[in-house]
């Protein structure tokens, strides 16, 4: 049990701080542009902002999309904190578990935000055709560098004003630098496996 509390420990905190951040946005901040906060010059600041889709606003394009979209989330969730679970036992790697571990925050923290804030922050489209599962996940970290109107004739963001990155959150953060420890760490993995194994049985007969 010992080995599972330090991953899951920061998995928690994470999540506190996606959801303390979040909520800090949407109680003392104003929508868009108005209500921009600048943290460093005119480059990195906190704009919020609301996605009702996934990354970059690509929409799934039917009634239900939003409501597959937040059951995906959840059921990503309960097979990465399987695969972590997994992992901690057969002494894998601790990058490789590190990486997956800060993926399953992001991917928590995201999926609270489609699960519940339709419901406690109302804040589900008005075309939605329920509130559960239907909240829009608030994006605030804002890193611009250009930001414009897109022209009519592009797909998906014609006429839409966009930012050459996108808006992103905590969440956001944790699931990008988890994905990075785990390709950084793939190689790693299988040849560190048999290793560690060893040590975790000299640990546990240790700890008997």
């Amino acid at each position: 049990m010992r080995q599972f509390i330090k991953y899951f420990i920061i998995v928690l905190l994470i999540v506190l701080a996606d959801q303390a951040s979040k909520l800090w946005v949407h109680y003392h901040m104003a929508m868009g542009v108005e209500g921009q906060i600048n943290l460093i010059g005119k480059i990195l600041k906190l704009t919020y902002t609301l996605n009702p889709s996934m990354a970059f606003s690509i929409h799934l394009g039917f009634k239900y999309g939003k409501l597959l979209l937040t059951i995906t989330r959840i059921a990503a969730s309960c097979y990465i904190f399987w695969c972590v679970v997994q992992a901690i036992r057969e002494c894998v790697a601790p990058a490789w578990v590190w990486g997956w571990a800060l993926v399953l925050a992001g991917a928590i923290g995201n999926s609270i935000d489609s699960t519940f804030y339709g419901i406690w922050l109302d804040n589900a489209l008005d075309t939605a055709p329920m509130q559960w599962f239907h909240g829009q996940v608030i994006d605030m970290i804002h890193i611009d560098l250009w930001s414009g109107v897109m022209p009519d004739w592009m797909p998906i963001w014609g006429g839409m004003h966009v930012c050459c990155l996108p808006i992103f959150n905590i969440a956001d953060v944790a699931i990008s630098v988890g994905l990075l420890f785990i390709l950084c760490n793939a190689s790693a993995k299988s040849n560190s496996t048999s290793d560690l194994r060893n040590e975790c049985a000299l640990y546990e007969e240790g700890c008997g």
